[in-house]
C-alpha cells in the first residue's frame, strides 16, 4: 500500500532548519508567517526577549471576506507593514516558515514590501 508523505513534517523540518540561522532583535525582528487552508498569519517577533510586537491575521473583525486567498493575504500584509511603522519598525527579517514562497505568501510578502516594511 503506498501511503501519502506527510507535508507538514517536511515543512517543519524545513522551518526548524531556517530558525537556526534566522533570528529578529528589536531593531530588525523576525516576519513569521504562518496560513491556514481558511486563514493566514502574520507576526512580528523579537527572538531575544520572546515577544510578539505587532500581528495580523484574517481572522480579525477588519477582515469579513474569505481569508484564504492571495487578496486577503497581501492585505495582510499592508496591514502588518502599517501597524509596524506606528511601532517604528521599517527593517525586518522575512521566515516563510518552511513553506514555499508562492502563492499566498508571496502576496503577503509584496504587501509588506508595499507597506513599507524592508527585506
Amino acid at each position: 500500500m503506498v501511503q501519502r508523505p506527510n507535508t507538514n513534517k517536511k515543512r517543519l523540518q524545513r522551518h526548524k532548519r531556517v530558525r537556526g540561522k534566522i533570528t529578529g532583535t528589536a531593531e530588525c525582528p523576525r516576519l513569521d508567517v504562518f496560513r491556514s487552508l481558511q486563514n493566514i498569519y502574520a507576526q512580528l517577533i523579537d527572538d531575544e526577549k520572546g515577544v510578539t510586537l505587532v500581528s495580523a491575521s484574517t481572522v480579525e473583525k477588519e477582515f469579513k471576506d474569505y481569508g484564504g486567498n492571495k487578496d486577503a493575504a497581501n492585505k495582510v500584509g499592508k496591514l502588518l507593514a502599517e501597524r509596524a511603522a506606528e511601532k517604528g519598525i521599517k527593517d525586518v527579517v522575512f521566515d516563510r516558515g518552511g513553506y514555499i514562497f508562492h502563492g499566498r505568501v508571496a502576496s503577503l510578502a509584496e504587501g509588506a514590501r508595499e507597506g513599507g516594511l524592508n527585506f
